[in-house]
């Protein structure tokens, strides 16, 4: 606020007019010009009467005009202060009918109106060519057209408008934009249906507040003592967001908890995840995505503090050295109970995979995934490892099918899952091994294999003794020929007996099955399966994937969500022969391209039959 503002406020404060004190000063100052006038007119009339009474006599002189002349003055001056105080009261009228006024006099008497409107008239801001101060800096400078206000009334420096419009204009930036109605709402959908986060009906209070929550992470100081699920939540919304850094990395860091899940590192340092263990000393289970600063120098400090992890994820952390991992083994690997390893090309390999049977003795989980370092003689010390009841491998090597043969001889009766991922060259012996040797399997994942058949797959499920299996996944175990695409003389891969042999097998227990691609398994099979009976209600059966299988039709998909009560969702992209298909009430119809989209919400409630 400038030096003038200031006055201003002080004499209004104190019920003193400053405009009155401008028009009595200018009242003195005129009387004084004058007097001044009236002195120096006094004298040169006398220097004049001398001069010409000396030159010759004249007529004799009126004694009123001298005071005739100062009448006069004293009378214009009194008409100009007549008009100065007849502009005043036009402004004081005009102040008071503006709205600023009317709010400005709330509770004051109407006695002390005008001494308001004076005060408000003495606040005018300069006009253009006037000296003013800086509001902001005190700055003294010529006020212009273009001058601007500041944020508590005054005027501001050509600099510190320029600053002002720059802050005005990153606010702009910043403003969001409206996102396109329904258009929007689609791709949201989608992203959803593919996080898995999808969900039927009006969201619920605790997801809108951890949107809200991770839209403003910035202002959160603590999670306070959030249920570790809703703490999961909120991290997995900020690395989707890649929000996840060295300060919000604080929020999950409690030194009461026992687990602490990282889905996006890629903004982490080494020291942040040195941070990890130095704030969480009783940490049990380590969760690293995009670990890509997870290196040596991490793992010597976890192994210089009493922290015994019983589950290690790492996913990306290719800068740990071979010699660090068996250094790491060595003294920390007798507690580890899972460990899951994601591309870590390089030092992940056959001779690392050969200590794990003397320096992790309560190993039961174990995955090795997107590795080009494995060979067979990896895979065939991990038989050694007599605890294991989860084993799950995705190696880029080829391998031949008595590889996997040998290891389910020798661990095959304790697993409980077992996930085979993209084996191409694993035959029938290996589907053979797996009904000979398992008996505890709850879940199955053999994929991308172009030398099982259908008959491997009917021996697989018939006369099993393995119980009821809950997840399975087959998807693209088909004939790859470009040159006879449909033709199958061999019955390459899933065809229409496997899967009539799968269903009689796990129907009861399935919750999750996927035969994406499987394009072999015809249409009679689908309907066999899917026949509106009795005994064809698959009660358990949640999530059903039937991508590019050609012969599924409109009457197919009818009939699984007529056996599936409780199916929740079913996927049929690449399905060209589903156009129309009626979908119930609360189910989600994924892959037929639309007008409204490739998601289908069901909200038809009649159940009947549906026409091919």
């Amino acid at each position: 606020m400038g030096p003038q503002s200031a006055l201003t406020d002080f004499l209004a404060s104190h019920n003193i007019s400053a405009n009155q004190i401008r028009l009595d000063a200018d009242a003195r100052r005129r009387a004084a010009e004058n007097e001044q006038d009236d002195a120096n007119n006094q004298s040169n009339d006398q220097a004049s009467v001398a001069s010409i009474a000396s030159a010759a006599p004249t007529p004799a002189v009126s004694a009123d005009s001298a005071p005739t002349t100062r009448g006069r003055r004293a009378a214009a001056a009194t008409l100009r202060d007549e008009e100065a105080r007849k502009k005043e009261q036009k402004a004081i009228d005009k102040i008071k009918a503006s709205k600023k006024f009317q709010k400005r006099k709330r509770g004051i008497d109407s006695e002390d109106e005008d001494d308001l409107a004076r005060a408000l008239m003495g606040r005018a801001a300069p006009l253009p060519g006037q000296q003013e101060n800086c509001e902001n800096c005190g700055t003294r400078f010529t006020v212009t057209a273009y001058s601007r206000s500041g944020p508590d009334g005054g005027l501001l420096c050509g600099p510190c408008s320029k600053e002002l419009a720059k802050e005005d204009a990153t606010k702009k930036k910043k403003s969001k934009k409206v996102t396109g109605g329904a258009v929007g709402k689609r791709r949201q959908l989608q992203s959803n249906i593919l996080d898995g986060t999808y969900s039927l009906g009006a969201k619920s209070l605790m997801t809108l507040c951890i949107e809200t929550l991770s839209k403003n992470i910035d202002l959160a100081e603590d999670l306070g003592d959030l249920p570790p699920s809703i703490v999961d939540k909120i991290a997995r919304k900020l690395s989707k967001h890649r929000l996840l850094d060295s300060r919000t990395l604080s929020l999950f860091l409690q030194p009461t908890t026992d687990e602490v899940r990282v889905y996006d590192g890629a903004k982490l340092g080494s020291d942040d995840f040195i941070r990890i263990f130095q704030t969480v000393p009783g940490l049990k289970k380590l969760k690293v995505r995009n670990g890509i600063h997870f290196k040596d120098q991490v793992m010597d400090y976890l192994m210089s503090r009493h922290i015994e992890l019983e589950d290690l994820y790492l996913h990306g952390a290719n800068l740990v050295s071979e010699a660090k991992w068996k250094e790491f083994l060595q003294h920390k690997g007798h507690a580890l109970r899972s460990l899951r390893i994601y591309f870590t090309d390089r030092h992940v390999n056959d001779e690392l995979l050969s200590v794990f049977a003397a320096t992790c003795p309560s190993l039961t989980r174990l995955k090795i995934s997107h590795n080009q370092e494995v060979t067979g003689a990896g895979v065939a010390a991990i038989g050694d490892i007599k605890t294991l009841r989860h084993l799950s491998l995705d190696l880029r090597n080829e391998l031949h099918s008595d590889v996997y043969v040998d290891l389910l001889s020798k661990i095959g009766a304790q697993l409980e899952t077992l996930s085979l991922t993209r084996v191409r060259k694993a035959n029938n012996t290996v589907l053979d091994a797996i009904h000979k040797h398992c008996r505890a399997l709850v879940k199955l994942r053999i994929t991308e294999s172009d030398e099982m058949t259908d008959a491997g797959f009917v021996r697989l499920f018939r006369g099993w003794a393995n119980p009821g299996l809950v997840f399975v996944d087959l998807q693209k175990c088909r004939q790859l020929d470009s040159a006879r695409p449909r033709e199958n003389p061999d019955g390459i891969g899933l065809c229409s007996n496997g899967f009539r042999a799968l269903m009689e097998h796990s129907a009861k227990t399935l919750r999750d099955l996927n035969v994406h691609g499987c394009r072999h398994i015809e249409a009679a099979a689908f309907e066999d399966v899917f026949r509106a009976d009795s005994s064809k209600v698959y009660e358990a059966m949640a999530k059903l994937e039937i991508s590019f299988c050609e012969e599924v039709t409109d009457f197919v998909v009818g009939s699984v969500f007529r056996s599936c009560p409780d199916l929740r969702e079913l996927n049929v992209f690449g399905c060209m022969k589903v156009r129309d298909v009626r979908v119930p009430r609360g189910r989600i119809l994924v892959g037929v391209p639309n007008a409204r989209g490739m998601v289908i919400e069901g909200d038809d409630d009649d159940d009947g039959d549906d026409d091919e």
